[in-house]
């Protein structure tokens, strides 16, 4: 299913899916999608939705409708289209390929994963890397787990879940913040594994979480390589 994210300065509003034939956007109370500002008209634009495909149409707007920068009348919409209507910005998505781009741009694949900087999750008390301890946490997050998933708060790609099937998760930005989040029977732990610059540990509700491993608690919110994302457990 497809989505439209609306912002303004960068900054996600409402997200909206689209599960219905059409989709009028404007300043009026009667659109679907309700933009309250001077520089969008009452009916500003229309999209129709035909099986797979999208389509958006301006309704003679007094300011125009724009996809990328560039002023249309009408135009098929493909993912990742920004559609500019007045000062906010409504970004198309499609979710299949949006999940592949987030988990392009966070979640890290094993072979790019700084393992020797990891602290051992087996004993949260460590101060030194494990790998016998990383190894036996993971055995132990396979045996019994309360299934987990993480939704980003924050960005483009807000809205967007990510469910934590695997025993270790490394999510971030090699160079800029790293961590990683291991499953055990006892819960879910986040770690820090590496950042652009020393001391700069990842935010769990607002506090940094340190060199040590933190157990997470269902609607804590991870602050992540400039990324929020809430936990929440079952």
């Amino acid at each position: 299913m497809a989505r439209l994210i609306l912002s303004l300065d960068s900054q996600v509003l409402a997200e909206y899916n689209m599960n219905k034939e059409r989709y009028t956007i404007g300043r009026l109370p009667d659109n679907d999608i309700r933009i309250d500002n001077p520089a969008v008209s009452g009916h500003h634009s229309l999209i129709i939705n035909i099986l797979n495909d999208s389509f958006l149409e301006d309704l003679n707007s007094t300011n125009g409708t724009y996809v990328n920068g560039k002023l249309i009348k009408k135009h098929a919409l493909q993912h990742g289209d920004v559609v500019t209507v007045g000062h906010h910005q409504l970004r198309f998505v499609e979710d299949d390929e949006q999940q592949d781009e987030f988990e392009k741009t966070m979640v890290i694949q094993p072979s790019a994963r700084p393992v020797e900087k990891l602290r051992s999750v087996a004993d949260p008390a460590a101060s030194a890397p494990s790998a016998t301890g990383i190894r036996r946490a993971l055995a132990e997050g396979q045996a019994a787990f309360k299934p987990a998933k993480l939704q980003v708060l924050s960005g483009a790609f807000a809205g967007r879940e990510l469910e934590l099937s695997k025993a270790l998760t490394t999510l971030g930005r090699p160079g800029v913040q790293v961590a990683a989040i291991t499953r055990r029977a006892d819960g879910y732990f986040i770690v820090h594994v590496d950042s652009g610059t020393q001391g700069d540990y990842p935010l769990v509700n607002g506090s940094a979480i340190g060199a040590q491993a933190r157990r997470l608690q269902d609607n804590d919110v991870i602050q992540l390589a400039g990324v929020k994302m809430g936990f929440f457990e079952g």
